[in-house]
């Protein structure tokens, strides 16, 4: 009977030993944390402080990208060829036709094939001509021009020639036919149209091209 009573006693003891370490243990942590609080709130100050420091010293990059620094990328196209008419024109050129012309008379027809190519020269592209307003770039395009307006040799040809029975022709009546051909054939292009559908697959072009340089909105202006 004694053995028990004092086992139990022993066993209370611990107990209360053990809550007594528990509650000590307890009040320890919290006074711990309560003393560092004010150290921790003092480092999360420090440390904002410190990251705004940072960025005014090292500030984050603002990139605001200006059109003239391409004016050289863009100047590199060169001639920027857009269009190419394929045009045919059939000339008559005669010499001496008149009373004698059955004797001295000279006549041919000229079958003219010929390429007109127009488009814009980029070189003559200056900066100036590029200005950035917000989200948008401004582009004054230089002209539209024709660069190419010349016969296709192999495809033009003399149709016919007639000459009087007292002359063997003209030497350069061919020549002056084939130069008149290509006249007529750069002013049948112009009569068409070509330039203005030049600068506009030119403006398409280069809206893909800005595009790809970062500018989303591209506005062509006037000059």
């Amino acid at each position: 009977m004694k053995n028990t009573f004092s086992t139990i006693m022993s066993i209370l003891i611990l107990v209360v030993l053990a809550a007594g370490v528990y509650f000590i243990v307890q009040t320890v942590r919290e006074t711990a944390a309560s003393a560092a609080q004010p150290f921790e709130q003092v480092n999360q100050a420090n440390q904002a402080l410190q990251t705004q420091v940072s960025q005014l010293v090292n500030p984050t990059p603002t990139i605001i990208p200006d059109p003239v620094t391409y004016i050289n990328e863009v100047r590199a196209l060169a001639r920027l060829e857009t269009i190419q008419y394929s045009v045919e024109k059939v000339i008559t050129a005669e010499v001496g036709q008149g009373t004698f012309g059955f004797a001295f008379g000279d006549k041919l027809l000229f079958v003219a094939h010929g390429i007109v190519i127009a488009g814009i020269d980029m070189e003559k592209l200056q900066p100036e001509d590029l200005r950035f307003d917000g989200t948008v770039l401004y582009v004054r395009l230089p002209p539209t021009e024709i660069f190419i307006a010349t016969l296709d040799n192999e495809k033009s040809y003399v149709y016919d020639r007639e000459t009087g029975l007292l002359t063997k022709g003209q030497v350069d009546l061919e020549t002056l036919a084939r130069q008149t051909a290509e006249d007529e054939i750069r002013k049948a292009a112009l009569e068409d149209g070509i330039l203005l559908q030049g600068e506009k697959n030119a403006e398409a072009y280069l809206i893909k091209f800005f595009n790809a340089l970062g500018y989303k909105t591209v506005i062509f202006e006037d000059e």
